[in-house]
């Protein structure tokens, strides 16, 4: 396979009649999506998109997403999705940084797009997906358009088709210029490992431009000629059960706020986990974007009776880089094995690979690496070195070759010397009964250097006292990790895929540190 348009020109002469994606009560089999994308794109090319310009697409999750995905990739031009949720600067900047020549986007955003356009020097056009409205031209004419007859380009595999910005932990966000060849090998590595088929549907209720979901919920299920259930969004969870139920979902894919969430929906004393299994027809969950809390991973699972995989990547690697194996030992705490083609190895501070246990920077090697950062030179070579992707995430391996995360590198806490890895203390916070979400960071310190800091979020109808938390850690862990202060909030800042922004609390007591100075 050439290309990941092949991925929906094979599955249309496999399956045809076969359902591609449902959406709501909208059904569409992949005949009809094969054609439609094929439509799409001679109408691209007729606007003037080229091989190689980039289109970004500012869509919620629908089938117009995918639709415009496939049919950019197909005509060799570059998709660069963009978080819906983003406000003017944010997705002005990453337009320019791109340089799109041509946005997709819905009614929704059109005012602000429409306003980054008058000052932009790349932006020439902006398409809508649905009906043409106010001199704004619209993709719905071209994909239902039967006298458009798309000719395959010539798109090889070391083509970039997606460039994916990174959420960054500091400035701005970078593009990460994916291959053809790049997703499709972690596409051919993802279905080895969770052993996807044609009889599987996956419910896709994470956003679309994040690459977790473009990947593992849109182009491994239509490779293996599976429907795809879209979901706008998992809330509300009656109706993302629902959908489960009525569509006889197989795979679930979510990230640990969600099964957190699951974990405490009140459920009848019939529903017993082998009654629940009964009712649910998913087979396997997979976990990623975030670190899993073991109570978590183990009340799921006795809960459900269903397996919940682990796994981690990077949008740099195109995502996924391990993950638990569905046959084989599910490992709590664990990502699992990397993946088949893929390599891991931990590193110390002077490049030596370090022993099994040992806790060093997680390093990845494969075709599922990233090409580079878009307009990034210097920061692709520094995160790229022989062929070795820098990660800057801390882990290490076990004689099983199971990768565990202990961390972010610029996460870890100095103290007086000591190394201390704030993943080691969140799980035993998340252990606790009355804690619902918790996170730690490091803060400056007169005789330390530097001391941890516990965020906690508690459950509902329940108090706690900073005595209490610290007394329960001081139990587990040695009197160098336990931190200073514990402060209770309501919620905890988050980006759009759950995971908690550090930078957010950081940012946060730095001001503090300077306002008292």
């Amino acid at each position: 396979m050439k290309n990941i348009g092949e991925i929906l020109n094979l599955s249309a002469l496999k399956y045809p009649s076969k359902l591609s994606i449902i959406f709501g009560q909208k059904r569409m089999t992949f005949l009809e999506l094969n054609m439609f994308t094929d439509r799409l794109s001679q109408g691209l090319k007729e606007l003037g998109i080229k091989k190689g310009d980039r289109v970004a697409l500012l869509l919620n999750n629908s089938p117009h997403f995918i639709i415009c995905y496939f049919a950019i990739v197909k005509l060799g031009a570059i998709v660069v999705p963009i978080n819906h949720m983003f406000k003017f600067e944010e997705t002005n900047y990453i337009l320019s940084n791109s340089q799109a020549s041509t946005l997709i986007t819905s009614f929704a955003y059109l005012d602000m797009v429409l306003k980054i356009k008058e000052k932009s020097r790349f932006l020439k056009n902006i398409l809508s997906t649905s009906k043409e409205k106010e001199g704004i031209s619209s993709i719905y004419e071209w994909a239902y358009d039967p006298s458009k007859q798309f000719i395959p380009e010539n798109v090889d595999r070391n083509d970039v088709a997606a460039i994916l910005y990174t959420s960054g932990t500091t400035g701005h966000p970078k593009g990460a210029m994916l291959t053809h060849g790049n997703l499709i090998s972690n596409v051919l590595s993802s279905k080895e490992a969770i052993k996807a088929t044609n009889r599987d549907r996956t419910i896709c209720i994470l956003p679309l431009f994040h690459s977790f979901a473009a990947t593992v919920c849109m182009l491994l299920p239509f490779y293996v000629g599976g429907a795809v259930v879209v979901m706008k969004s998992a809330r509300p969870f009656k109706k993302t059960i629902r959908a489960i139920r009525r569509n006889k979902v197989t795979i679930f894919v979510g990230i640990p706020s969600l099964y957190n969430i699951l974990n405490e929906v009140k459920l009848s004393k019939l529903l017993k986990p082998f009654i629940i299994r009964l009712l649910l027809p998913v087979r396997l969950c997979i976990s990623g974007a975030a670190a899993l809390p073991i109570p978590t991973w183990e009340k799921f699972q006795k809960r459900f009776g269903i397996s919940l995989l682990e796994g981690y990547g990077l949008t740099e690697a195109s995502p996924v880089v391990s993950l638990n194996p569905f046959r084989g030992i599910n490992k709590g705490g664990s990502v699992g094995p990397p993946l088949k083609g893929v390599k891991v190895k931990i590193i110390n501070s002077k490049d030596e690979e370090l022993a099994i246990g040992q806790v060093g920077e997680i390093l990845v090697k494969g075709s599922n690496v990233m090409q580079g950062y878009f307009n990034y030179i210097e920061t692709t070579q520094e995160t790229i070195k022989d062929g070795w992707l820098h990660t800057g995430d801390l882990g290490r391996k076990d004689q099983d070759g199971y990768v565990y995360i202990v961390g972010r590198k610029k996460d870890m806490v100095n103290v007086r010397g000591l190394n201390v890895y704030p993943r080691e203390i969140e799980d035993l916070l998340y252990q606790h009964p009355k804690i619902k979400e918790a996170t730690v960071i490091g803060i400056p310190d007169y005789y330390k250097g530097e001391v941890p800091k516990g965020f906690v979020v508690l459950k509902e109808g329940v108090s706690a006292t900073q005595r209490e938390i610290i007394l329960y850690l001081k139990e587990e862990l040695a009197n160098y990790k336990i931190p200073r202060y514990i402060e209770f909030r309501q919620s905890l800042p988050k980006n759009t895929t759950g995971k908690i922004l550090k930078r957010v609390l950081i940012e946060e007591e730095h001001s503090k540190l300077v306002s008292n100075n």
